[in-house]
């Protein structure tokens, strides 16, 4: 192996262990991307075969046949059997991983993902799949299978994408742990990508690596093309056995990274008051199934209904229209409060602010004893007319205040809660009025009327990719848009949604592997575990565990895709040499170069997970390696059974 070879296997070591360290991800693996580009200015170079040559005929009769049409058409080049190729990659090779599909496609995801989010749909429409959890255990449960279910047809970023809102909000309402879910979610996306050629693109591409490997000759001419299930046969026992694995052992290899949210923890206790929306969707529920009991740092302490107040409100009690419900709580709890559907704020000076619910936010203001309406109550000072905001609900040294919002009189240092536009804060950073200022990140009111709509267009954007009529990046940027033009989303909270972070991290980390393939690093740690194994005298199991963890480990350390291409055809010249079915080894590849446990770089979808989970490097190690072992001994054992040898 070239020295380049030798250098990027440092890089990557280098990049390994400051990712194992916990430093950023996004400036690890850009820092090592840099390295490499300026490596390059050095590197040699090698012949590689030239993938147009074999197709000289068919390219030959094309030129031909345009010549006829365009006469003074140029002609095609003479094709050499071999071309040169950089032992680095260069400026464009480097960064092209920024421009690539997969990364577009997790950028365009996140807009679709903030639609459904603005608009409650995706809360909505799986509410009822998962329920009231009440442990990490019975949440994983109900998560895990429909995840891996809809990812057996769509491809794993997006359901990743979809579902990370809902674990978000899972967690926070009934006291979670992120890092027992969000990782998990990951897995089973990929575990159902593994159960159909359609379930990930990886899966094709080794599908489109075996018509081409029939076409010249590689395979046998009677050889099977790659059915839509047939890689079911293998994808389901490992995908179940996988999901059996992570809600037995994830109370041990995954840690418990609760936040901790008290009522002691934020000494601004708000009272908030909420009407039950006649005709709402919470009309008839009880307290517990209109999810008002498992707010944390929030909680119920009246119900007004009529003329009788009910105090100490019972898990069992049934809302009814018009009711008046009194929260007390942080201002986190407040959030989601105002976010749940068939609940609106009790004063309807919300209702008659200039500006559209969907250019405001929630901000948090204290009162400085320079403000005009101190000593006054709240309608009287005409709060909303004089600042054009509405006050939802005032906190005052930690006490309740037993009065509607409009009959409080403020006095210097209270904290008030209020809805108004964006601009407010900038408005009044340098007023006297208020001591202090600051917008609540993810305040705005989400467009329930939308929510049926941001649904239709996430699920036609599932049916465009899951019957090919559309490839997952043109259906994601259409999606996308949909969600902007409806007004789902607006165009600043899709530009807010962007995980800048991870996006730099993926774009990078496929620079990256591209230096591991181009440097030869890649193919010479491939060839070298299966030579090594065959020199030993390994039959064909033996042999078929080598390319199979092969492919693991490239498909942690570069693409998925290039994993799968770099060690196909030495799988399928191992068979040949052993003379026995090449079926199972080409099946192994496919579930090693889309089953990538254990590093966050491994799948995108661990990427997009670690931020909110809170994960460190450690962490998919510590689950991912014995998950990628076993799926490892469920293919190997499996395959040649269904594919004898």
């Amino acid at each position: 192996m070239s020295w380049e070879g030798w250098f990027t296997l440092g890089i990557v070591a280098v990049m390994v262990y400051g990712l194992a360290k916990n430093w950023a991800a996004d400036m690890i693996t850009t820092g090592c991307l840099t390295v490499i580009l300026l490596a390059g200015m050095f590197a040699g170079k090698h012949e590689e075969p030239n993938p147009l040559f074999e197709k000289r005929p068919e390219l030959k009769k094309q030129q031909k046949e345009l010549a006829d049409k365009l006469p003074d058409v140029a002609k095609v080049p003479e094709l050499k059997p071999t071309v040169t190729v950089r032992n680095l990659p260069s400026v464009a090779q480097g960064v092209g991983g920024f421009s690539s599909e997969a990364m577009l496609t997790v950028a365009v995801l996140f807009v679709v993902v903030a639609g459904l989010t603005q608009t409650g749909a995706m809360l909505m429409a799986t509410r009822g799949i998962i329920g009231q959890p009440k442990s990490d255990l019975a949440a994983q449960f109900r998560l895990l299978f429909p995840v891996m279910g809809l990812s057996t047809f769509l491809n794993n970023t997006p359901c990743v994408a979809m579902f990370m809102p809902v674990v978000d909000d899972i967690c926070k309402k009934y006291k979670l742990s992120p890092s027992k879910l969000y990782l998990p979610l990951s897995y089973a996306s990929v575990f159902g990508g593994c159960c159909s050629k359609i379930g990930t693109s990886t899966n094709i591409v080794v599908a489109t690596l075996i018509t081409d490997a029939i076409k010249s000759g590689r395979l046998a001419a009677n050889f099977p093309e790659m059915g839509m299930f047939d890689i079911t046969w293998v994808g389901v026992p490992a995908a179940l056995i996988g999901i059996a694995f992570i809600m037995t052992t994830s109370k041990w290899l995954l840690p418990d990274r609760k936040p901790a949210i008290s009522l002691s923890d934020d000494p601004r206790q708000y009272t908030v008051e909420m009407i039950v929306q006649p005709g709402g969707p919470v009309v008839g529920q009880t307290i517990e199934e209109a999810g008002l009991r498992h707010l944390p740092g929030l909680f119920l302490a009246e119900i007004e209904r009529g003329e009788s107040i009910l105090p100490a409100v019972g898990p069992n009690e049934r809302l009814q229209a018009d009711d008046r419900l009194i929260f007390v709580g942080i201002v986190e709890s407040v959030v989601d409060l105002q976010k749940t559907r068939g609940l609106l704020p009790a004063t309807n000076q919300v209702f008659k602010l200039n500006d559209p619910r969907t250019q405001r936010c929630l901000i948090e203001a204290v009162v400085s004893d320079r403000c005009p309406i101190v000593g006054k109550t709240i309608r009287d000072g005409q709060f909303r007319t004089r600042y054009d905001a509405a006050v939802l609900a005032v906190a005052r040294s930690g006490e309740r205040i037993n009065a509607k919002i409009g009959d409080i009189v403020l006095q210097s240092g209270d904290t008030l809660l209020l809805e108004a536009h964006r601009s407010f804060e900038a408005r009044m950073r340098n007023r006297s009025d208020f001591f202090l200022v600051s917008s609540v990140q993810n305040s705005t009111p989400p467009r329930h009327e939308k929510a049926v709509l941001a649904f239709g267009i996430l699920v036609i954007m599932v049916l465009l990719n899951g019957f090919e009529l559309l490839d997952l990046v043109t259906a994601s940027l259409l999606a996308a848009g949909a969600m902007i033009l409806t007004k789902c989303c607006t165009a600043r909270e899709a530009r807010e949604s962007l995980e800048i972070e991870v996006l730099i991290t993926i774009g990078a980390s496929f620079g990256i592997g591209k230096a591991l393939e181009l440097s030869g690093a890649a193919k010479y740690l491939a060839d070298g575990l299966i030579n090594a194994t065959q020199a030993m005298g390994g039959g064909p199991w033996a042999v078929l565990a080598a390319v199979y963890f092969a492919t693991m480990v490239l498909t942690e350390l570069i693409t998925n895709n290039a994993a799968a291409v770099l060690v196909f055809p030495i799988a399928v010249s191992a068979a040949q040499m052993l003379n026995v079915n090449p079926m199972p080894f080409i099946m192994s590849i496919m579930v090693a170069s889309s089953a990538g446990y254990a590093t966050p770089t491994g799948y995108q979808c661990n990427l997009m997970v670690m931020g909110p989970g809170g994960y460190r490097f450690s962490d998919y190690l510590r689950i991912g390696i014995p998950l990628d072992l076993l799926y490892m001994i469920v293919t190997v054992g499996l395959a040649p059974l269904i594919w004898p040898f």
